[in-house]
């Protein structure tokens, strides 16, 4: 019998079931049950963990989806705004990021991002500034808001010259100064932008921030991969989190109608 309870107890803590009240167990059985998955899972407590990270993927996983498919009722936010920075605006396939200058993550995937965009000359690649960190650190939302004017008044090039400038000093999480905004600026070529101008695209940021909202994402960095013309559920990809290159081409893959043979 004490097997028996074993086993029933082990298949209900790997499973995560309740025991229903017709089961065939009387009252002192149960409470056995319990008590043997109790002293089994603190004897081996990586279940605990293996099964937290499996409930932390199927979250994720819900997230993603329901991002995917909010991105299709905002595809002209997403890719038709013209405040909006954008590399390669011919390409066929879109790469959507949302960003935060004072995010350590973006700045650990940042090598990445400009790897890929040197690599991808026919993906049109797109910056949403997203400074969620701006009521804490007031200069990312000023970097952002440089960074907007810059693109308006130097183009997409100027654009991506600061954008990196920014990135390559290392100061992020509070550590990013006005003057670094300053030098990136000149480093981009446009340092005539008057004041005015720059303060003006708080009104971009706002509408990058509902935009961000209705898909339901909760932070930066966030990549949307779509084809720029049908996109569908089934080719539109949101990848969460500092990501790899060989993620963020799988899913332009993706968004092309299939993937790779052999890859």
């Amino acid at each position: 019998m004490k097997k028996h309870i074993l086993a029933a107890a082990l298949t209900l803590s790997l499973t995560g079931h309740a025991i229903a009240a017709d089961d065939a167990f009387s009252d002192t059985q149960k409470a056995q049950i319990g008590e043997i998955a109790a002293d089994y899972l603190r004897a081996h407590p990586e279940i605990l963990i293996e099964m937290s990270q499996k409930l932390q993927a199927q979250s994720q996983e819900k997230q993603m989806a329901s991002a995917a498919g909010a991105a299709l009722k905002e595809l002209d936010g997403l890719l038709n705004d013209p405040t909006s920075p954008v590399l390669h605006p011919k390409g066929d396939v879109a790469v959507i990021q949302f960003f935060d200058y004072q995010c350590i993550y973006c700045a650990k995937v940042a090598p990445t991002v400009e790897q890929f965009i040197s690599q991808n000359p026919n993906v049109r690649f797109i910056y949403k500034e997203w400074p969620i960190f701006g009521s804490r650190w007031p200069a990312s939302v000023q970097a952002a808001k440089a960074g907007l004017a810059i693109y308006k008044d130097g183009g997409a090039d100027a654009y991506h010259r600061y954008h990196a400038a920014l990135y390559a000093t290392g100061h992020n999480e509070g550590k990013l100064l006005d003057e670094d905004i300053r030098q990136a600026a000149v480093k981009a070529g446009v340092t005539t932008t008057p004041k005015e101008e720059v303060e003006a695209m708080g009104a971009a940021l706002e509408k990058n921030n509902q935009l961000a909202r209705s898909l339901g994402i909760q932070g930066t960095p966030a990549f949307f991969v779509m084809p720029v013309t049908g996109a569908t559920a089934e080719n539109v990809s949101v990848i969460p989190g500092a990501t790899d290159l060989q993620a963020l081409q799988a899913a332009v893959e993706k968004a092309r109608g299939g993937v790779k043979k052999g890859g």
